[in-house]
């Protein structure tokens, strides 16, 4: 199978470290959907990336959908929990973790734009959901240092994935000094093979 993903993105980040972790082998593609070259509206209708292309050509697109198809891929480092509970409690977290992302991503794109331009609401509104979704996360986590059980789940790639984004887009938030659970939480994960190998890159 082939991944099309960019080398920043979060989401494409998340699957990269699914597939890893559950040692499906993949083919990386490189395509960043603002290049005026890109190729990924042939895969893509949305236009985004990641997108798995599967060996019968079928697409899959949004990494909430693409890591759900790997769970049941590989049974290889099990990553959302089989039981009811712990299914819905790590999809929670993952949805969590990515409405932060997002909120992130939106706020990055507004300072892309002419500050003329770059409305101060809209991003005060988008920092809103990160300061509250961060506080939430916390909350979530309390002094474990895995989200669920105790071993290595969606919930905490996520989670990882997120908290990764925030250090390479915004340096200057001090969610370590608000939330010393998520700097120690981080710390561990991110020294995971994995994480290494996707850390973002400009």
């Amino acid at each position: 199978m082939k991944l099309i993903s960019s080398p920043t993105t979060p989401f494409g980040r998340k699957v990269r470290i699914v597939l890893l972790e559950k040692k499906i082998p993949f083919e990386l593609l490189i395509d960043v959907p603002w290049s005026a070259d890109t190729k990924v509206g042939n895969f893509n209708p949305l236009g985004k990336v990641p997108v798995l292309v599967l060996k019968d050509g079928e697409t899959l697109f949004d990494s909430r959908v693409i890591v759900e198809y790997l769970e049941h891929v590989s049974p290889v480092g099990q990553l959302i929990p089989s039981d009811a509970g712990s299914r819905i409690e790590t999809r929670k977290i993952e949805a969590l973790a990515d409405g932060i992302t997002d909120a992130a991503a939106l706020i990055f794109l507004e300072y892309k734009r002419p500050e003329e331009q770059r409305s101060q609401d809209w991003m005060l509104r988008q920092q809103t959901k990160v300061f509250k979704g961060l506080e939430a996360l916390s909350e979530a986590l309390g002094e474990r240092l895995n989200f669920i059980g105790n071993k290595l789940s969606l919930a905490d790639i996520a989670a990882g994935c997120c908290l990764g984004y925030l250090d390479f887009r915004f340096p200057d938030i001090k969610w370590r000094e608000a939330h010393p659970n998520l700097s120690a939480f981080y710390g561990k994960v991110s020294s995971r093979a994995s994480f290494k190998e996707t850390v973002p890159a400009t």
